[in-house]
């Protein structure tokens, strides 16, 4: 298995409920292990893990970047 930090950012000036929103949304895709709601150039920090490199690029690109106001993310792998 593949553990991997996605820091996650959500569009600027977006209100506090829909941060929580998203961070709802966040969570309950398949493969997320927690959501941290974390202050600075990031929104949320997602402890992610994937069989493979292949299923990581997926669940980052199509299921966390699918949501709905998250507009960057950058992938951090661990090990």
């Amino acid at each position: 298995m593949i553990e991997a930090l996605v820091l996650v950012r959500v569009g600027s000036g977006e209100t506090t409920n829909f941060m929580k929103t998203v961070g709802q949304e966040i969570a309950k895709v398949k493969g997320v292990k927690n959501v941290y709601r974390i202050f600075g150039r990031f929104d949320f920090a997602v402890m992610v893990e994937a069989r493979t490199s292949e299923d990581l690029g997926n669940l980052v690109t199509d299921c966390i970047r699918g949501v709905k106001g998250v507009v960057y993310s950058e992938t951090l792998v661990i090990g």
